[in-house]
């Protein structure tokens, strides 16, 4: 820091007070008894103002610069305008002391030696309050919340505004140190307000708001007179006693003297907003100062340290832009980094840190020396172990402990010096000297060696990257570019005051002057762009540029040096300068320059850059081709003028190179079909037939497709003209091509019926199929349009199409929910397996649905099914098992079809004997698995509930102990716990009214069978009424071996005669009674019938005895009294013969199921059944 005297003027009295217009335009001093006015840009006195009668002792601007006001011993006030008029006075009982103006509401506080007073231009009168000490000074806060007093008596006193004390600071010191000068900082940056305060004690002072002092009391060694900030607060001026203008930091430590005088210095400020300070003094002197705050910075690579706050280095890392700040709380004289070294000098010593760590981007540094000496020195350099210093002529190299380890005097003065790299303890050093000689030192030799000699000072230096050449810029503003090896002046290059190497390109270079940046590539012409500053480093597009006291670094397209080397077809240096840093459409185009002149590993790169996978194809596919042998240049380059879109210059390229096919293709993918006619001219009638075609294609492609097809018929490809006609829906051109086509043209008119059939049009596609006599698609033509009667026509006319129909025809039935016909027509097409099908889903359906007659049904027709599938020999033995299964759950069904009604509905339609019989029936059969949808807690509830109405309580109890172990539904519960407790009252017997009888043994069977529904004495199986369930009087009867159902059915028509029966009753006739008697000598009538002697069976056996019977048997049986189930093949008709002749049985033709109908006349023969 250094102070340049602007200008000075001498008054006639002393200068007790000073202020500035604040815009810094106007200055205003209180000199004895007058206000002088000068202009601070010349010094010149504008006007003298006169208005007090004594001394003026103090003045102040309002921050508004609409007003100033002074005060004087003559105990007034006045307020001045801007224009230099006095508005306003009044006074106080004693002296004005100090006046300042609140920098927020321009309320003025005057102080005196016994009050102070508050005046604002909206009250009538001044607020005056007492004071119990003599007040030497004032100052308000930023935000003119508060005003601070300074007493004679050593006490600061804090007041709001309206003149309350809220903070007494009492000083040691008291009365023996008066308080001369306060002023609270005007810092922004502060999150406190402080408060500096300098006394007679000779102390500088910092206190808050709250009254608390920051940190210790700073001595001075003179008494200060006056204090005050500069407009940011950075700084503070002090002047007093000791003749001088002292600078310090906002914390206090001294920074240096900005202008020594011949008399006590009774006042200082700043101009606001600038640099410049004003002094007045004891014997009038005024001087005003300029204060030049000289740069102190250090460079290494993209790291930057520069002094802050004159106390404070900030190393700041130019890439990332992150910053550290180091307190070493002295005046920094001098700053150097090297690598992981920064080195600081102070007053009294030099600091040396480093790094934490060898990150590049670690920006923690440690102390690591301290050499504690007072050097005087120019420059400062750090290495790895050593600090060099510079002196005049002479360098010293100091390790980190101080001590000297040599020395080196040169021939003239030292003017630059540069840290150029090495290994540690022996880098190397770039030295300049006035007298134009460049040296090269290294820190472990005491030799200098000289590189060149110039006629010309140095002033800049630089090394390249490979340090081959030299870069100097003299004292004439010269760049000049060295062979260190040679000593060759390479080029030289005028307006230039300092030069940087690029460190990634060896042959770029920068340099700066005249307000322009230079770049220069290898031996080009430069390249200019505006930028105010110097170059102090340049690192790949980055320069680092020193504008004033900021360092910034300036990203900096390397397109104009790039375009050079490419003027020149130097690809590969181009792609050097692109790497540096270019736009992405300078990769662009060094990419295409490069594949124009076919350096593809250069244009590889470049396009991997911009990410033109479509190019990088391209050069991968011309590099394929070089390895399998080709070496026409020709060719390359037109396949890379195709890409570019130079077709025409692609097409002559083709030709010279003997390719004319490539330009035909290339013009007719582009779809440019009259300069693909052009190329071709009159030549081979095949070419032109595929011209067309193309074109054609292109016509379909963009939408034309009426064009396409007329294009297409002429040139003889109908399929496409077909296809296009047919996804148009275009009927009337398909018939045309249909009806002009040959027939042995079968492949389009096959596509013209696909499409007329996919038109809704079968008629056309019917003529098409006839024309080529594709009979079978015309049969598939009439079933997908359920044309049935034309396809079963066909059928009759061709039976070698019948499953093509009939399978299909099922298919629709079954798909339209006619399923009986659909199985119908599956039996008929020979699908048995799916006529099974249809069927067993049907019946799961019905199931599931709880429509279990539905599922008795179509139970009954699946085992008709199966019986009629097991006439086939292979399938015999399994049909006719699922016969047997199918019929059983056909009766299941049936049955439980009741229950279920019974259980769901809230009526019942059947008998209680019915349900009784019903689920007694279901008992008996689900003695294994029960069928899918049959509940075994339904018939059992049945049941129980029937057999308890019936008088059954036995069987009553049993089927309500069974239901307590199932999980029974909610609704029966209670009705379930009921009936098992009602029951108990009952007697434990069953009603000898239900018990059914074996008609063959005449047996009583309990009503609950363990053996199922068959007779426990004879083992006879019971026959049901498919009505009420009850057990038929029927005994079911075998043919003996040897008799044919024919023969036997003649057998029994024969009806022999029997016996006439002898009436057994004798009437007595008297006067007086006619009386009945039995003769009971008669023989019973049925000892004469053969088959009643044919039921008599081995009493105890396990095994069942079938009835047997010969013919003399069946000659004796009547027609009427013998059922017959004729059950077609390969299944035998079963007989039953009835024996209670007078009740009749009736039996479906069908299903062969029988129903009593006692009592009922008109009664159907068996036989017919």
């Amino acid at each position: 820091m250094r102070a340049v005297l602007t200008w000075r003027d001498k008054a006639e009295q002393c200068v007790y007070d000073l202020a500035f217009k604040p815009d810094g335009t106007q200055l205003i001093l209180a000199a004895g008894n007058r206000l002088l006015v000068y202009d601070t840009s010349d010094g010149t006195l504008l006007q003298p103002l006169k208005g007090h009668k004594d001394t003026v002792y103090c003045v102040a601007y309002a921050k508004d610069g609409k007003r100033f006001a002074s005060g004087s011993a003559d105990k007034s006030v006045i307020i001045w305008t801007s224009k230099l008029e006095g508005i306003l006075k009044y006074t106080h009982n004693d002296s004005i002391q100090c006046v300042s103006y609140n920098p927020v509401t321009h309320q003025l506080a005057s102080c005196s030696s016994s009050d102070f007073g508050l005046w604002s231009p909206e009250q009538k009168s001044v607020s005056k309050h007492k004071s119990s000490s003599k007040i030497t000074c004032c100052s308000w806060t930023n935000d003119g919340q508060y005003l601070a007093l300074g007493m004679f008596s050593g006490v600061i006193s804090i007041r709001n505004r309206n003149g309350e004390e809220k903070v007494k600071i009492e000083r040691p010191g008291g009365s023996l140190s008066p308080l001369w000068s306060i002023c609270w900082s005007p810092s922004r940056e502060e999150h406190n307000d402080i408060l500096a305060v300098a006394d007679w004690g000779q102390k500088l002072s910092f206190y808050q708001l709250s009254g608390k002092q920051i940190g210790k009391d700073r001595s001075l060694n003179f008494d200060p007179c006056c204090l005050s900030y500069f407009t940011k607060g950075e700084y503070i001026l002090l002047g007093g006693s000791d003749k001088q203008v002292s600078l310090f930091t906002k914390d206090g430590v001294r920074l240096g003297t900005v202008g020594e005088q011949n008399s006590w210095v009774w006042t200082c400020k700043v101009k606001p907003d600038s640099n410049y300070v004003v002094v007045g003094c004891q014997d009038g002197t005024i001087s005003f100062y300029q204060l030049i705050f000289s740069t102190v910075h250090g460079l290494y690579k993209d790291r930057y340290a520069y002094r802050d706050s004159m106390t404070d280095v900030i190393v700041q890392h130019l890439i990332t832009e992150q910053k550290v700040r180091i307190k070493c709380k002295e005046l920094v004289k001098k700053i150097a980094i090297y690598k992981n070294r920064l080195a600081v000098q102070l007053p009294e010593k030099i600091l040396i840190h480093e790094l934490y760590s060898d990150d590049s981007l670690d920006m923690r540094y440690r102390m690591k020396e301290k050499i504690v000496r007072k050097f005087e020195c120019n420059l400062l350099v750090v290495c790895a172990d050593h600090i060099i210093l510079c002196q005049e002529k002479r360098l010293q190299c100091l390790s980190f402990s101080g001590v000297k380890e040599r020395e080196w005097q040169m021939e003239s003065l030292i003017r630059y010096i540069k840290v150029i790299g090495g290994p540690p303890g022996r880098e190397g050093l770039l030295v300049g000297l006035k007298n134009g000689q460049i040296l090269k030192i290294f820190v472990d030799s005491l030799f200098a060696i000289v590189l060149l000699k110039q006629a010309t000072a140095v002033r800049c230096l630089d090394m390249s990257a490979s340090r081959n050449k030299l870069a100097v810029v003299d004292e004439n503003d010269t760049c000049l570019v060295y062979d260190i090896h040679t000593k060759e002046l390479l080029f030289q290059e005028p307006n230039a005051n300092s030069v940087a190497w690029n460190t990634q390109c060896e042959d770029m270079l920068c340099f700066s002057g005249g307000g322009y940046l230079n770049i220069k590539a290898s031996t080009f012409p430069v390249h200019q762009q505006k930028l105010q500053g110097f170059v102090v480093g340049y690192n790949g597009s980055r320069i680092f540029c020193l504008h004033a006291f900021s360092m910034s670094a300036v990203e900096v397209p390397q397109s104009a040096p790039m375009y050079q080397y490419l003027d020149r077809k130097m690809f590969r240096e181009a792609y050097q300068i692109a790497c540096l840093g270019v736009t992405d459409t300078d990769w662009r185009e060094l990419a295409m320059e490069a594949l124009e002149g076919l350096e593809f590993e250069t244009a590889k790169k470049a396009f991997t850059r911009v990410q033109d996978l479509r190019y990088l194809e391209l050069i991968n596919s011309i590099e394929e081709r070089k390895k399998r042998g080709e070496t026409n240049n020709d060719l390359f380059l037109a396949d890379v003028f195709s890409y570019q879109g130079k077709f025409h210059e692609a097409a002559r390229l083709y030709k010279r190179s003997g390719h004319e096919n490539l330009a035909l293709d290339m013009y007719t993918d582009l779809r440019m079909f009259e300069y693909a006619k052009d190329f071709l001219g009159s030549g081979d009638p095949k070419e032109t037939k595929m011209l067309i075609t193309k074109q054609a294609d292109w016509a379909r492609n963009i939408n034309e497709p009426k064009a396409a097809v007329e294009m297409y018929i002429s040139a003889g490809e109908h399929g496409k003209a077909i296809e296009i006609s047919g996804d148009h829906g275009w009927v009337d051109t398909l018939i045309d091509i249909a009806r002009k086509l040959d027939k042995a043209e079968r492949e389009p008119l096959l596509m013209c019926a696909h499409y007329f059939k996919k038109l809704d049009n079968p008629g056309y596609a019917a003529e098409t199929y006839l024309k080529i006599g594709d009979l079978k698609s015309l049969v598939h033509l009439h079933v997908d349009t359920q044309r049935w009667d034309e396809a079963f026509a066909l059928g009759e006319k061709h039976p070698e199409f019948k499953d093509d129909i009939y399978v299909p025809y099922a298919q629709w039935l079954a798909e339209n929910d006619r399923f009986e016909e659909a199985q119908k027509a599956f039996h008929k097409a020979g699908r048995q397996g799916e006529a099974v099908r249809v069927l067993e889903q049907l019946t799961h359906n019905a199931v599931v649905e709880s429509r279990f007659n539905d599922a008795a049904y179509y139970y009954w027709m699946l085992s008709m099914q199966c019986l009629d599938i097991a006439q086939d020999p292979a399938q015999k033995d399994v049909m006719l098992g699922k016969f047997h299964h199918f019929q059983h759950l056909a009766e299941l069904y049936h049955g439980y079809h009741a229950i279920q009604r019974y259980t769901e509905e809230p009526f019942s339609f059947h008998l209680p004997e019915t349900l009784f019989n019903i689920s007694r029936f279901l008992l008996h059969s689900l003695t294994k698995d029960t069928p899918l949808g049959i509940s075994k807690v339904n018939t059992l509830f049945t049941l129980a509930k029937q057999s308890k109405a019936l008088g059954a309580y036995k069987l009553a109890r049993h089927a309500y102990d069974k239901l307590q172990g199932l999980q029974t539904p909610a609704r029966f519960q209670k009705s379930i716990e009921l009936g098992s407790l009602t029951i108990r009252s009952k007697p434990f017997q069953d009603s000898e009214e239900l018990v059914p009888l074996c008609y063959r043994c005449s047996t009583n069977n309990p009503l609950l069978n363990n053996l199922g529904n068959v007779c426990i004495n004879c083992r006879q199986p019971f026959v049901f009424s498919a009505s009420s369930y009850e057990v038929l009087h029927l005994v079911e009867f075998y043919l003996e071996e040897g008799i044919t159902d024919e023969e036997a059915i003649s057998l029994i028509d024969l009806e022999a005669p029997r016996h006439k029966r002898e009436n057994k009753w004798q009437e007595i006739a008297s006067n007086t009674s006619q009386t009945l008697r039995l003769d009971e000598t008669l023989d019973s009538m049925g000892d004469d019938d053969p088959f009643t002697a044919k039921l008599s069976f081995e009493q105890g056996g396990l095994e069942f005895v079938p009835v047997v019977v010969n013919r003399s048997v069946l000659r004796s049986m009547s027609r009427r009294d013998v059922l017959i189930k004729r059950w077609p093949p390969p299944l035998r008709w079963q007989y039953f013969r009835s024996l209670l002749p007078d009740a009749s049985i009736t039996m479906c033709p069908s299903c062969f199921q029988g129903i009593c109908e006692v009592g009922r006349a008109g009664q159907m023969s068996p036989l017919e059944g």
